[in-house]
């Protein structure tokens, strides 16, 4: 297929790139290489893609998909399908700079959607997340549960991408998969995010902040894992389901070409557990600080992933060990420590 990946050089669009390529698909990579972190790890990121051994099927375009006409230009290329990975990450960061929530997740998908309604897309992915289960502590989470109470600016732009996506599904026939990742670690990762926060703490000798005094869960899935899935459902575009109940209606799917998944490794873990996984991958002791949970946080997900096991026949398998063992190698041999 020839397909569009948005966000091509962030931590989980690149690993799609990859793997794309590596199944001989032909990849336009999309990104804008803002600085909400570090901007040489995506530039490394942009660097490892195109000496990929199919780099020949790989083009990298720099633009901002807040740019309306831009992105309108963009897709008058022609793609089977779109993997919409862009977005304005981070719970907390939301706190600080709400605009760039609405501008990044909500303005740009909808150039996106606008996109792939005058272009006939055969098929629209996209990324949302297990924040948007907000307040629901029904565990574990299903794609079938309530999510009409968000605790975080960024968990309701995610709700809302799906909300409009299910829109244009409706209106236009375009058939769109929503996503719902469940804290992705793994080589590559994001600065911002735990497990990176976590090592780099540790192999300086400072102290570890953790949240809630240590009482939080995590479903944590390795980057493999959720880069399957998507592979996965993005050649498998979703059909209307005649069955459908308008009277008992499940959110997670439609009349319209529309469906939501979870994917998660389905094991909620202690974030103590994680830290003691990290320090023996390190074969060093973290310095634990710790603190009250932070405004937006939830203390537990835990992901349901029965619908992508019944639909494609997966379920992530990574152990926790083992992809712990894979960021630490990878981040000692990146940063040469």
């Amino acid at each position: 297929m020839r397909v569009l990946v948005t966000g091509a050089v962030g931590f989980i669009g690149f690993h799609v790139c990859r793997r794309l390529l590596a199944d001989g698909d032909e990849v336009v990579g999309v990104d804008n290489l803002n600085d909400y972190y570090d901007p040489n790890l995506k530039k490394a990121r942009l660097e490892a893609l195109e000496k990929e051994p199919d780099a020949r099927r790989f083009e990298f375009v720099k633009l901002d998909l807040k740019e309306n006409a831009a992105v309108a230009e963009l897709f008058e290329r022609k793609f089977d399908a779109v993997c919409h990975l862009s977005a304005q990450p981070g719970v907390r960061y939301s706190l600080i700079d709400p605009h760039a929530y609405v501008q990044n997740n909500v303005s740009a998908f909808l150039n996106v959607l606008e996109g792939c309604r005058h272009h006939r897309v055969g098929h629209l992915v996209y990324a949302s997340s297990s924040s948007v289960y907000g307040l629901n502590q029904s565990m574990p989470y299903r794609t079938c549960d309530n999510v009409d109470h968000p605790i975080s600016l960024y968990a309701a732009t995610k709700k809302s991408d799906e909300l409009m996506a299910h829109t244009y599904s409706h209106l236009y026939g375009i058939p769109t998969t929503g996503l719902r990742f469940f804290t992705v670690y793994g080589p590559w990762g994001r600065p911002d995010m735990a497990p990176f926060l976590f090592t780099r703490a540790i192999l300086e000798g400072k102290p570890i902040d953790i949240y809630n005094h240590g009482r939080m869960e995590r479903d944590f899935t390795y980057v493999d894992d959720i880069v399957e899935g998507v592979v996965r459902v993005l050649r498998k575009p979703p059909e209307g389901r005649s069955a459908w109940d308008a009277k008992e209606p499940d959110p997670s799917s439609s009349p319209a070409p529309y469906r939501l998944y979870n994917i998660g490794r389905g094991e909620p873990i202690k974030l103590l557990d994680f830290i003691e996984a990290l320090e023996d991958a390190l074969g060093m002791e973290a310095q634990k600080n710790l603190m009250p949970i932070q405004p937006g946080d939830v203390e537990r997900t835990w992901a349901d992933t029965s619908d992508l096991e019944r639909e494609f026949g997966y379920r992530p398998q990574t152990p926790l060990r083992e992809g712990i063992k894979k960021f630490v190698d990878w981040y000692r041999a990146y940063y040469g420590v």
